[in-house]
């Protein structure tokens, strides 16, 4: 793949796929990670003269205008990153982003309205997706792709795109990829991979492709329960999918063939009820008991202590580490201690560490770690797992063609 030092961009209309998927709440920013792991690859462009073209989606507006998905908001905070001034097209591909674009000077910034505002975007018919990539395509000379956490979508800005434009990958993209070859081709060892998140279902084909390649494999999250009825336990109102049971058999047996430690939680904290994420209300019920004793009026919401010191044992001599999803409620402070566990025990050890994007990385965030303590927090889950899938992802095969 070509890099941007490939592309002669001095006074060139650049445009960037970028991953501003940020979240936001009443319109204001609460985690701007992913347009912090965007900013140097935009400054690079900038400091080199190019007239900077930035695109990105925001939520699912499905095919139309929403205010509560405006990218405003983003523009503002991306201007202040970069110490430069970031002028907003209200459009896509209208007359406000004609007009913004035609206006830019060499090392000025522009960032278009939400990609998803047109239904072009996202597509399945080829021609109405191309007609949009069409459009987006006479607003630049040349397209940079550094929004890895949306390269596994065949969209238009990710895959049509760069067929119609002299092409190279950003800095983000080029780093993320980096990253998973360390986890798929030049693997050190011990590997431990951390899973959690909500659903068996989530995580189907990571699992199954990482049987042949980890060495040990842990497991949290409200997926955790499923793998704990596949044993036989109780798992009370606990998340529970019952159609993944013979799944996770099928994977508890190849992982004995496989010499592959699976490792699941021994005690859990549990509640009658889902905690209030928002008001943080305390939980009186709340109570540890170990995974086999779950009340059938209780739901499990984190792993319990002696499963912390469990993971952090089995983390301890790793030499890389894959996590991707929380192994608890994390938004609720009485529900948080298992995942912060989980990064501190990454923390702790020597290991070459990998936050998997999505959740994990929000997590690491909100519970007050610092993000350059690990080695890599990945701004793509999804994008990640389907990687480490073995799946073909899109927008890095038209950034290779």
């Amino acid at each position: 793949m070509k890099t941007i030092e490939d592309l002669e961009v001095t006074g060139k209309r650049v445009f960037v796929r970028a991953d501003l998927n940020v979240p936001l709440s009443d319109g204001r920013i609460t985690d701007d990670g992913r347009i912090r792991a965007v900013a140097p690859t935009i400054a690079k462009l900038v400091q080199a003269g190019a007239k900077v073209v930035v695109a990105s989606h925001l939520g699912r507006p499905d095919g139309e205008p929403k205010p509560q998905f405006s990218l405003a908001p983003v523009a503002v905070r991306l201007g202040e990153i970069l110490g430069v001034s970031v002028s907003f097209a209200a459009d896509t591909v209208g007359e406000s982003a004609k007009a913004t674009v035609a206006a830019l000077a060499d090392g000025e910034v522009t960032l278009l309205e939400n990609l998803r505002f047109n239904a072009g975007e996202t597509a399945k018919d080829d021609a109405e997706r191309g007609a949009f990539a069409d459009e987006l395509a006479s607003l630049a000379d040349l397209y940079v792709g550094d929004g890895f956490g949306a390269v596994h979508r065949k969209h238009a800005s990710v895959y049509d795109l760069p067929a119609r434009l002299p092409s190279a990958v950003g800095d983000l993209i080029a780093t993320e990829v980096a990253v998973l070859k360390r986890l798929t081709e030049e693997v050190e060892r011990p590997y431990v991979v951390v899973l959690g998140g909500s659903k068996v279902s989530d995580k189907v084909g990571v699992i199954d492709n990482l049987l042949g390649k980890a060495d040990r494999i842990l497991i949290g999250g409200g997926m955790a329960y499923t793998f704990l009825a596949a044993q036989g336990h109780e798992v009370g109102k606990s998340l529970l999918q019952k159609d993944q049971i013979p799944v996770v058999l099928e994977y508890l047996e190849r992982a004995k063939k496989n010499n592959v430690e699976f490792v699941v939680p021994v005690d859990v904290a549990v509640s009658a009820d889902f905690p209030d994420t928002k008001t943080h209300a305390p939980v009186e019920d709340f109570e540890v008991v170990d995974a086999d004793r779950i009340p059938a009026d209780k739901e499990g919401l984190d792993i319990g202590p002696k499963t912390q010191e469990l993971f952090a044992a089995k983390l301890a001599d790793a030499k890389t580490v894959f996590w991707n999803g929380p192994v608890g409620v994390f938004e609720h402070p009485t529900f948080a201690e298992g995942t912060k566990a989980v990064a501190q025990a990454l923390l702790d050890g020597s290991a070459f560490t990998v936050v998997g994007g999505g959740d994990s990385a929000a997590a690491v965030r909100i519970l007050g770690f610092d993000e350059n303590e690990f080695g890599h927090i990945s701004t793509g889950g999804g994008a990640s797992l389907e990687y480490l899938e073995g799946k073909t992802l899109p927008g890095l095969a038209a950034l290779e063609g």
